[in-house]
């Protein structure tokens, strides 16, 4: 197996690139409310940005593992620009903050160590550069505050460099299950007296994913 980067990638490359995602998101798009998978429009977008690295690890000619990292994230619609600068102001203007759009790894690779090379070539650059790289996960890859995906970005970022693992933010999705409802309910304010909801947005607005 060997690593590649790229910029812009051709038809072809592109072609095998998708089936790959597409393929490794099955699983997910099964079990996470979220829609995490990209349709083939926003992934061809985000491929062709100039501003995103494509890293693909191969094998006999055929890409099992990739990844690409928004160097900047003005262009994507998945980070709060506004959180970025109260929260991380010099990193931001210095272009240190990035963001991991997706990973994927063909799941007959898994286990031979596909992973590893992605993030030998992908997070060394970042840790070169000293970046705050953020990255996110649906319930079903980090079911616990420990462990999980989070576990594993963290083992693979200390091969590459020294690096801290911060949590941002939980986000939790309920349902109102309204079958077999009362038509004539009556309508109480009991339970939302602790709730600040001034000035809050409240229901779908910052969402990571837009269906």
């Amino acid at each position: 197996m060997y690593v590649t980067r790229h910029t812009r990638a051709g038809f072809a490359l592109l072609d095998e690139l998708w089936a790959l995602y597409e393929r490794s998101y099955v699983r997910t798009a099964e079990r996470a409310v979220t829609r995490e998978q990209l349709y083939r429009s926003e992934f061809e977008t985000a491929i062709s940005d100039v501003s995103n690295r494509v890293w693909v690890v191969w094998a006999d000619e055929h890409p099992v593992a990739m990844a690409l990292i928004a160097t900047d994230v003005a262009a994507t619609r998945y980070l709060s620009r506004a959180y970025l600068e109260h929260n991380f102001p010099e990193r931001l203007a210095r272009g240190e903050v990035h963001y991991i759009l997706w990973t994927v790894v063909d799941r007959d690779y898994a286990a031979k160590g596909a992973i590893l090379r992605l993030a030998r070539g992908a997070l060394a650059l970042e840790a070169q550069e000293e970046a705050l790289l953020i990255f996110d996960s649906p319930e079903t890859n980090q079911p616990n505050e420990t462990g999980g995906i989070a576990e594993l970005a963290l083992r693979l970022g200390r091969m590459v460099g020294t690096a801290e693992l911060r949590p941002l933010e939980v986000q939790r999705y309920y349902a109102l299950d309204f079958a077999g409802s009362i038509a004539d309910a009556e309508l109480s304010d009991d339970g939302a007296e602790g709730a600040d909801f001034a000035g809050a947005g409240l229901f779908g607005a910052g969402t990571r994913r837009e269906g």
